[in-house]
C-alpha cells in the first residue's frame, strides 16, 4: 500500500509534460556539459569536426521536429478524441497516461529543444572550438533516439485509439487495480462490516466529491499514536458532500478529525489505485455505448463482456471476501468491496441496454453462469442471484 505522497509522485510522472521537461532538461544539461569535456579532445577531432560540419545538422534538427511534435500533437488529440467518442469519454484521463506516446512527444520536444539551443550557443559564439566535436557526437545521439521514436510512433499509430487499444488498456488497468484489491481485501485494514460505535465522532469531507484515495499508511500511523480506530464509511469511488462523514473516529477529538480529513484525497474524478470497480464501470459505459442506436454494435458489446468475464473470473480470491489478506494497518476497520457490489458494477447498466440485442443478452446468461461456477463462494451467490434476476 503507498503513501500519498508516493501516489503524488506517481500521478506527475505520469503527465505528459513531466516527461517532455525532463528529457528538455536533460538535453541542455548535455550542451551545459560539452564545453567542460573539449579540453581533453585530441587536437585532429576538432579540426575534422568543427561548427560547418555540425551546424548544419542542428539547423535540419530544429526545423524538423518542430513541425513533427506539431504533427505528433494533432494525431495524439485527434485519436484520443475519437477513443473517447467509441468508448466513453472518462477514458481520455486514462489514454494521456499512455507512455509510448509520451516518450515519443518527449523525445521529438526535446530534440527540438536540444538542436535550436545549440544553434544559438554557437551563434553567439559561447563555445570554445572544441567544443564543436562534443556537439557533434551529442547530437549524432540525438538522431539515433529520434529514429527510434519514429519507429516506436509509426508502429504505435496502428493501434492507438482504436477500440482494441482503448479495451485493452482499461481492462490492464482494472486486473491491477482488482489484483491490488485481490491481495489487501480491506485495503490492508481490518475487514469491519459492522456500523461504527454510537460514541464514534465524524471525520467531516473538507470537499465534495468522489473518494479518490485513502492514505492507509499515514491515517494508521496517526490514529495509533493517538490511540484512536478509525471506521471508514466510504470507500474510494463514493461520492461525498462536503461536511458528510467520510469515517468515524473511536476516542478521537476534533483536531485528530481535523488532521485525519487531510489523509483522504477527494477529487472530482474517479481514480484506479483503490476503486476496482472503476474499471469494470468504464467497461460497461463502452458496452453501452456500442448498444446505443447511434452505433448499434453488438459486437463490441460482447467482447467487453468477455473482458469483464476474464476479469471476474482471474482475479477474484478463490475464498470470499472476508477471507485473507495480512493486516497491516489494525486500527482502520472498513468493509471489503464485495462480489456483488462489482457484478453490479458491470452487468446490469449493460442488460438496460441490451434489451434488443438477445445475442447480447445470450452471452450475458452465459457469463453469469459461469460466474456461478467461481471459486469464490460469494461471487457464485451473487452471480446465481444476479443471474436468476435476469434470466427467471
Amino acid at each position: 500500500m503507498i503513501s500519498r505522497s508516493l501516489l503524488l509522485l506517481r500521478r506527475v510522472t505520469r503527465q505528459l509534460w513531466f516527461r517532455v521537461v525532463a528529457i528538455s532538461l536533460f538535453s541542455l544539461l548535455a550542451l551545459a556539459v560539452a564545453p567542460l569535456l573539449a579540453p581533453i579532445l585530441p587536437q585532429e577531432w576538432e579540426n575534422r569536426f568543427g561548427r560547418d560540419a555540425v551546424l548544419p545538422v542542428l539547423n535540419i534538427l530544429a526545423t524538423g521536429m518542430l513541425a513533427v511534435t506539431t504533427f505528433s500533437l494533432n494525431v495524439m488529440v485527434s485519436a484520443y478524441r475519437t477513443a473517447s467518442t467509441m468508448a466513453t469519454p472518462r477514458v481520455y484521463r486514462l489514454l494521456l497516461e499512455d507512455t509510448v506516446t509520451q516518450s515519443v512527444l518527449a523525445t521529438f520536444t526535446g530534440g527540438f529543444v536540444y538542436s535550436l539551443s545549440a544553434i544559438i550557443l554557437f551563434r553567439a559564439r559561447l563555445y570554445p572550438p572544441g567544443a564543436a566535436f562534443v556537439v557533434f557526437v551529442m547530437t549524432v545521439l540525438v538522431v539515433a533516439l529520434i529514429v527510434i521514436a519514429i519507429l516506436r510512433w509509426i508502429d504505435h499509430l496502428s493501434d492507438l485509439g482504436s477500440m482494441d487499444h482503448t479495451l485493452r488498456l482499461i481492462e490492464t488497468r482494472t486486473r491491477n487495480s482488482l489484483q491490488a484489491r485481490k491481495d489487501t481485501p480491506s485495503l490492508g485494514g481490518c475487514c469491519d462490516t459492522s456500523e461504527p460505535p454510537a460514541d464514534a465522532r465524524p471525520i467531516a469531507a473538507a470537499e465534495s466529491g468522489f473518494v479518490r484515495f485513502v492514505d492507509m499508511p499515514a491515517l494508521n500511523a496517526r490514529a495509533e499514536e493517538a490511540g484512536v480506530t478509525i471506521h471508514l464509511t466510504r470507500l474510494p469511488g463514493e461520492f461525498v458532500l462536503r461536511g458528510r462523514p467520510l469515517a468515524m473516529a473511536q476516542g478521537g477529538d476534533e483536531d485528530f478529525c481535523t488532521e485525519a480529513t487531510g489523509l483522504i484525497d477527494i477529487g472530482d474524478v474517479r481514480s484506479f489505485e483503490q476503486d476496482p470497480a472503476f474499471g469494470l464501470t468504464l467497461l460497461a459505459e463502452t458496452a453501452q455505448r456500442a448498444l446505443s442506436p447511434g452505433v448499434n454494435d453488438p459486437g463490441t458489446a460482447i467482447e467487453v463482456m468477455g473482458r469483464i468475464e476474464r476479469l471476474l473470473w482471474e482475479t477474484l480470491p478463490d475464498g470470499t471476501e472476508t477471507e485473507g489478506g495480512e493486516v497491516r494497518f489494525p486500527h482502520i476497520h472498513l468493509p471489503p468491496v464485495t462480489a456483488q457490489e462489482l457484478l453490479k458494477a458491470c452487468f446490469p447498466p449493460i442488460a438496460r441496454c441490451a434489451e434488443d440485442a438477445p445475442e447480447v443478452m445470450q452471452w450475458m446468461d452465459k457469463a453469469l453462469s459461469e460466474l456461478e461456477h467461481h471459486p469464490n463462494t460469494a461471487m457464485t451467490k451473487a452471480a446465481r442471484k444476479m443471474h436468476n434476476s435476469f434470466f427467471d
